[in-house]
């Protein structure tokens, strides 16, 4: 297979996995495959051999602070699936890593070394026939190691103050949801029941859908066509870059491209994204084209 564009120090391939799933199904704490699924039932139907289920909805946020989860809380989860500062994480999951690429940006957030997204996700796998287990995974639990707090790369994570802030400057806003969602005419995507009480987009924004980050394969288009993706949209490398979906989730696969991929200097993920902005009282919003 033709070798990826892009380090592996931050996005490997399935064929990478593979070479290693002794290493995984192991109780080694150097390597850990982490499973993280907008349908969370997909794991229990098969996942690759080794892998931990992580939960987005009780495990990656916090029910009482409506946040993402403090720095004491990801290391009792970290710990917990046998994960130490010195392991080498692996994460996926499916809808092209929507909450894998989730997953690493808090980890990435709170200063974890060594993170990577298996390229593809959870769909590239199954489709083409790898291995899969319905074994549950429960690796012996660890201390993790170093603190995790404070965050140890705060600016990667845009607050609301901060959007406010940028509004009318020469920060660009990406917003990576559906054109309906940007443009007003909903407020989630179907399904989806996390809404908000005003639809619309901030003002400025630039719409660029988050899948248009991947290939029909669901892995990452190449650098030269993902550069595309952003210049057509008049994005730059040196741009100062918000960006922001519904619930944070699909604007940390955007950001992980912008950031981790190509290289760009000033990406922050605005998690509050649309269900805090859209549920403030006199926050400015643009609605149409």
């Amino acid at each position: 297979m033709t070798a990826s564009p892009y380090p592996e120090s931050v996005l490997v391939s399935p064929d990478w996995v593979v070479d290693r799933l002794d290493r995984f199904e192991s109780d080694d704490p150097g390597y850990r495959l982490l499973e993280v699924d907008v349908n969370t039932a997909f794991y229990d139907a098969g996942h690759v051999p080794g892998a931990v289920k992580i939960d987005w909805e009780t495990d990656l946020r916090s029910e009482e602070r409506h946040d993402i989860v403090g720095p004491d809380e990801l290391e009792q989860l970290l710990g917990a699936c046998g994960i130490t500062d010195e392991t080498t994480v692996v994460v996926y999951g499916d809808d092209s890593n929507w909450f894998a690429a989730h997953m690493y940006w808090q980890l990435t957030y709170y200063g974890h070394p060594d993170v990577r997204v298996m390229d593809g996700g959870r769909g590239y796998w199954v489709d083409h026939e790898y291995p899969l287990s319905t074994a549950s995974v429960s690796p012996p639990t660890v201390q993790y190691g170093k603190p995790l707090s404070p965050p140890a790369d705060p600016s990667i994570r845009a607050s609301r103050e901060d959007v406010l802030d940028a509004i009318g400057t020469e920060t660009v806003f990406v917003d990576v949801r559906l054109p309906e969602e940007y443009r007003g005419e909903i407020t989630a995507p179907p399904g989806m029941n996390e809404t908000a009480m005003r639809g619309g987009h901030l003002p400025g924004a630039k719409n660029v859908f988050w899948a248009d980050n991947v290939r029909p394969d669901m892995r990452f288009k190449p650098p030269s066509a993902l550069r595309d993706v952003y210049r057509s949209h008049g994005v730059e490398p040196s741009d100062d870059i918000i960006v922001y979906c519904r619930i944070g989730e699909r604007s940390s696969l955007t950001w992980f491209a912008l950031s981790e991929l190509l290289g760009y200097e000033s990406v922050r993920n605005y998690d509050g994204s649309w269900t805090e902005w859209g549920n403030m009282i006199g926050t400015p919003i643009e609605t149409g084209e």
